[in-house]
């Protein structure tokens, strides 16, 4: 898009900065990402001089609309899968499982555990959170842990080294740099698991101690100020998740809550088949038809990391319902639920990419872009700082993560190709970058997990913080080091 005349380059540069901050202090006070993200776009055009409808019908929708064409149904699987294992009483089941294996002795771990299962499923972060933070609360009252580390110890579970570090985690954060890298979800998995130990052994670590400290003080469980807030969970959860709350409640679950084996298997199921149809199945067919306009104009290599994970979630989704056909009492009811879970998320994330597509196409992202891409230590570096500065500005691990990509992705994968850059490396920094700063305070997961445990911000955030953000930054560190030196693994 060409630059208007007469516009200088300063006030686009304001354009752009006036638009994250909007975004960032009306997202943290609840206004939804969908209203927020064409509002944000709207400003950042004006100011560089460019027409506001032609920004939003021209710009803003054709990258909103890429990003759903190649994830929506991703969401809608991954939400569906969340939303029968919930039904079906699994969730639950396997939340008891880990519960009775370690005890109250060791609830701290049994939570983080939990969560870690669960997500690494597949169960959609929201669908856990509902289930975990009462479990964590119970355990704790019992084992006579503050209340106020339970939501640091979900967050660490569910939000950290299974989102974005752990080779073969179904999380959309893990999803969304596939298509740019040509890359699959186990890209990089030594690399990923050294990542995932770091985040989890220094996480533990510091709840760890943190529990100690709060023993010595004579601190114990105590019943909460106030009850779960309700009313903002649902503006806040949209914001980087792949559930929406309002349908928790829509096909309730069993109470006849199934076997641990039963529980597992559909994990099982959904974990092996993605193994082997990424791996060793999509990579050996031949399918010239992509190859032709009306089909993309694409190549098995750039769908084969998606089709995988969708074919693995169908999988799954057929296993749950075989398995528990009985304990779902409603299944067009809990389907339907799930279905419905997946859109507003799906469009928020896809806004926030549209937004990503309108502040790339402004005269100052140029510099922008060079100042990023001028990084020392290469694009490695320069694409976890990236991802790290757009996580924490939208509040969001795959909101940053899509608007980093969307306007970069193409560039980084050129420099990474002339340097002979391993892209599994570029894909795994890229993950594990955007799952560091995004819990920042207005993090609508923070927001809502705080509230689903009548938790306040002052009381829980400062070890949500240490337990979950710090860990990721080492971990990060980590990676870039060791990957530039010895590629990936």
């Amino acid at each position: 898009m060409p630059e208007a005349p007469g516009m200088p380059e300063a006030f686009s540069l304001l354009g752009i900065l006036l638009s994250l901050a909007l975004l960032m202090w009306l997202a943290f006070r609840g206004w939804s990402v969908l209203l927020l993200a064409p509002m944000a776009a709207g400003l950042a055009a004006t100011l560089s001089g460019f027409p506001l409808l032609a920004s939003w019908t021209q710009v803003f929708m054709p990258s909103a609309a890429t990003f759903l064409a190649q994830f929506f149904p991703l969401f809608v699987l991954g939400a569906l899968f969340g939303k029968l294992m919930n039904d079906s009483g699994s969730v639950e089941a396997i939340a008891d499982l880990v519960t009775r294996r370690l005890g109250a002795r060791r609830s701290l771990l049994a939570v983080v555990l939990a969560g870690a299962l669960m997500t690494y499923g597949g169960v959609s972060l929201f669908v856990a959170f509902f289930v975990l933070a009462p479990m964590a609360l119970a355990l704790f009252r019992s084992a006579g842990i503050p209340r106020r580390l339970a939501p640091a110890a979900i967050m660490l579970g569910t939000s950290t080294f299974t989102m974005t570090a752990l080779p073969g985690t179904p999380a959309i954060q893990n999803v969304i740099p596939m298509p740019f890298f040509d890359t699959t979800i186990y890209a990089a998995p030594g690399l990923g698991i050294m990542a995932a130990v770091i985040m989890l052994g220094l996480g533990m670590g510091w709840l760890t101690l943190a529990e100690r400290r709060a023993r010595l003080r004579g601190e114990t469980f105590e019943a909460a100020a106030r009850g779960p807030g309700a009313s903002a969970v649902r503006e806040h959860a949209i914001s980087g998740a792949d559930f929406d709350p309002a349908e928790v409640a829509t096909g309730a679950a069993d109470a006849d809550r199934p076997p641990a084996w039963i529980a597992l298997a559909p994990f099982a199921v959904m974990i092996s088949a993605n193994l082997v149809l990424s791996l060793l199945v999509l990579p050996r067919i031949e399918m010239p038809l992509l190859a032709r306009p009306e089909w993309g104009a694409t190549t098995i290599a750039r769908v084969a990391g998606v089709w995988s994970v969708a074919a693995a979630l169908m999988l799954a989704i057929v296993s749950v319902v075989a398995l528990n056909r009985r304990r779902l009492k409603s299944l067009r009811d809990s389907m339907g639920a799930g279905a419905n879970a997946a859109a507003l998320p799906a469009l928020s994330v896809a806004s926030l990419v549209g937004f990503g597509g309108v502040v790339a196409a402004l005269p100052a992202f140029h510099a922008i872009r060079d100042w990023v891409l001028g990084f020392d230590g290469g694009p490695v570096v320069s694409l976890a700082v990236a991802t790290n500065l757009l996580a924490a500005m939208t509040g969001s691990a795959s909101g940053g993560l899509s608007i980093a990509l969307e306007a970069l992705g193409a560039t980084y994968r050129e420099i990474a190709e002339a340097r002979g850059i391993d892209p599994a490396l570029m894909h795994r920094v890229a993950a594990i970058g955007a799952g560091t700063l995004d819990i920042l305070p207005h993090n609508g997961a923070v927001v809502t997990l705080l509230s689903l445990c009548g938790a306040t911000h002052r009381e829980s955030y400062v070890d949500i913080a240490i337990s979950g953000i710090l860990p990721a930054l080492a971990a990060l560190a980590a990676v870039v080091a060791l990957g530039s030196m010895l590629g990936a693994f």
